[in-house]
């Protein structure tokens, strides 16, 4: 997998670069928004993604590692493509992707989402932000669990009072003081 190219610019149109790295030139696809950040001649490091299709291969490239997760998901999600996906990814955020989607302000350069295909594109989206969203709590818990039982309680003590927590109280270490507070309750 080529993960990122770092080279200089030898060539770019509207919908495409070709990037030169240790005398091979890559043609790589990139959105309109990252085409208008570069310039002929100009030295890059363009962080990629590898499409297999069965004839061919095409690398996509962007300018940020959050720009290319953002791609990686919604290259995921059904009926999407990646020169749309890469398009969409354009746009900042799943968040904010989902707010211009609910609104109806796509962009016009994305081509073939219509109204239906819009809504579950947004019914994907909602569901993987959701998804995204359960990740970054369950990391956060596992951090204060870890913190409790390193304080020398048992997991399941731990457990059980962070699981009082009021959802209001976000940050690994205020949960790491309620928590204690709740146990010295008992």
């Amino acid at each position: 997998m080529i993960y990122y190219l770092n080279g200089k610019i030898q060539f770019k149109n509207d919908k495409t670069l070709v990037i030169e790295t240790n005398g091979m030139g890559y043609k790589v696809f990139c959105s309109a928004k990252t085409l208008e950040n570069i310039s002929e001649g100009q030295s890059v490091k363009l962080f990629t993604y590898l499409h297999l299709k069965e004839a061919e291969a095409e690398l996509y490239g962007f300018l940020t590692q959050k720009e290319l997760e953002l791609f990686e998901i919604l290259n995921e999600l059904s009926g999407v493509g990646p020169k749309t996906a890469m398009t969409l990814a354009s746009l900042g955020s799943l968040v904010k992707l989902k707010e211009l989607m609910e609104k109806g302000e796509l962009p016009k350069e994305i081509k073939g989402i219509g109204k239906k295909k819009s809504q579950k594109i947004l019914l994907e989206l909602t569901g993987k932000i959701n998804e995204i969203k359960i990740v970054k709590k369950t990391a956060e818990t596992d951090e204060a669990l870890d913190g409790l039982v390193s304080l020398g309680f048992s997991k399941q003590i731990a457990k059980e009072a962070l699981c009082q927590i009021p959802s209001d109280i976000q940050t690994t270490e205020d949960r790491i003081k309620k928590a204690l507070e709740i146990i010295g309750k008992k």
